[in-house]
């Protein structure tokens, strides 16, 4: 049995190989033309050292000056020796250009274009080569905007496997995007997407799980509960989410989340309206709604994504706690008069 190995590399750009039965990885990438980091090709150098970020594999053979059992206790592995047990992610050295790999690109139709509010639009596309089209629940795509020269970045709020793809536009007063999709966009118009990109993403569910979301920042975290969801498996941990925005008109795809906490044992969710004249059961802010079980002691994964101002609250919040999650997954977005929420400035592992 074949098995789907995600090649995530330092500039945030994805490849996705097949790896077939009794292959190794670095043999995979190589025919797939991805020329990653590799000297010896049996376990002696070290070269092709990567970190495993999901799934399960046997490491084959290797000496410790390639590979200490200190590392591989904690999750790096050599491409070279390594076989697949399972789909995987792996984090590796180096720049996708480094590995002579570089973005690929999809052409796709507006299927539809609605409005949850005046400054929040969906958009479903239907893509050509679907079947061609791999990503990590959590990533995004670079859309070029017609009849520009620009592009944006939106992440994806379906999930892999959806056939069609669908992303949240947080729109402002002048922005590209925001132009093209109130006064020229229309169901049929033919889109140009590059990508997948991006390092925040679902990893394998080992503890507690906390989900914090603002505004559009939701899109990822609805991808990650979707693979969740189609993947008839019940998560063993807690998952909680909460997610805040400014006012009641903010709240997109509420639905959606009481459709996965029936979907998905373990999961719930809160929402969180910061608007003071709001009539909505919890105001404030996110942290503001926290409890200790949530917390777990700090033995929790949190995937965070929002506004700048948010991320770095919530950074802030952690620190004046004195709880350091196990893990702390990041993405914030870019914001301001030109610039729609959604594209993405940031993204990092704290």
């Amino acid at each position: 049995m074949s098995h789907k190995v995600a090649l995530t590399f330092e500039d945030g750009l994805t490849k996705f190989i097949k790896v077939n039965p009794m292959e190794t990885v670095a043999d995979a990438a190589y025919k797939a033309r991805i020329n990653i980091p590799l000297d010896c090709r049996d376990g002696a150098c070290g070269t092709c050292k990567a970190f495993c970020e999901s799934g399960t594999y046997d490491g084959g053979d290797y000496i410790d000056e390639a590979l200490t059992d200190d590392e591989a206790d904690e999750g790096f592995c050599l491409p070279c020796q390594m076989s697949p047990e399972s789909d995987l992610v792996l984090r590796m050295a180096g720049t996708a250009e480094m590995a002579k790999t570089g973005i690929a690109e999809f052409k796709a139709t507006i299927e539809r274009l609605h409005w949850y509010a005046d400054n929040t639009a969906g958009i479903t596309l239907e893509v050509e080569n679907r079947d061609e089209l791999h990503f990590l629940p959590g990533q995004y795509m670079n859309i070029k905007v017609p009849g520009t020269d620009e592009e944006r970045s939106y992440s994806f709020s379906s999930g892999p496997d959806d056939q069609k793809l669908k992303f949240l536009v947080r729109t402002a007063p002048d922005g590209v995007m925001t132009t093209y999709l109130r006064e020229r966009a229309a169901e049929g118009d033919e889109l140009v997407l590059e990508g997948p990109v991006g390092s925040f993403f679902l990893r394998d569910i080992k503890r507690r799980t906390l989900m914090l979301a603002g505004g559009t920042g939701i899109a990822p975290q609805l991808a990650m509960l979707e693979k969740i969801a189609a993947s008839g498996i019940q998560p063993a941990h807690p998952i909680h989410m909460a997610y805040g925005v400014t006012f009641d008109h903010d709240l997109v795809e509420v639905a959606e989340l009481e459709r996965y906490a029936a979907a998905i044992e373990n999961f719930t969710f809160d929402t969180i309206v910061a608007d003071k004249d709001s009539e909505h059961p919890r105001k404030g802010y996110v942290t503001q709604h926290l409890t200790d079980e949530h917390l777990g002691e700090g033995d929790i994964d949190v995937y965070l994504c929002g506004p700048p101002a948010m991320v770095d609250a919530v950074r802030g919040y952690w620190k004046n706690q004195g709880i350091e999650p196990a893990n702390f997954y990041y993405e914030r977005f870019a914001t301001g008069v030109s610039h729609e929420q959604g594209v993405h400035a940031e993204a990092g592992a704290a």
